[in-house]
C-alpha cells in the first residue's frame, strides 16, 4: 500500500459543470419568481383599471336613467294660482 493521499474522481465531468449548473438553476427560479411578480403586478393594475371604468359606467347609468327624476323647470314654477275651482 502507499502512503500518498490521492483525490479519487471516477465522475471529472461533473465536477466541472456542478457550478455553471447551479447557477443556471437558480437563474432559471429567479427568472420564474421575477415574472410571477410581474404577473401578480399587471393583475392588480388591470383591476384597478377595470374598477375605474366600472365605476364611471355606473355613474353614467345612473345619470341616464334617473335623470327623469331631477325636477324641470316648468315643475319647479307655482301652478297653483292658475288653478279654478
Amino acid at each position: 500500500m502507499s502512503n500518498q493521499s490521492h483525490s479519487i474522481s471516477h465522475f471529472p465531468p461533473i465536477r466541472k459543470l456542478w457550478k455553471p449548473a447551479v447557477a443556471t438553476g437558480a437563474g432559471g427560479t429567479t427568472l420564474i419568481i421575477w415574472f410571477e411578480e410581474i404577473i401578480a403586478f399587471a393583475t392588480d393594475f388591470i383591476g384597478v383599471i377595470f374598477l375605474t371604468i366600472l365605476g364611471v359606467l355606473i355613474c353614467l347609468f345612473d345619470n341616464l336613467i334617473f335623470k327623469s327624476r331631477i325636477p324641470r323647470q316648468d315643475d319647479l314654477k307655482d301652478t297653483s294660482k292658475g288653478v279654478k275651482k
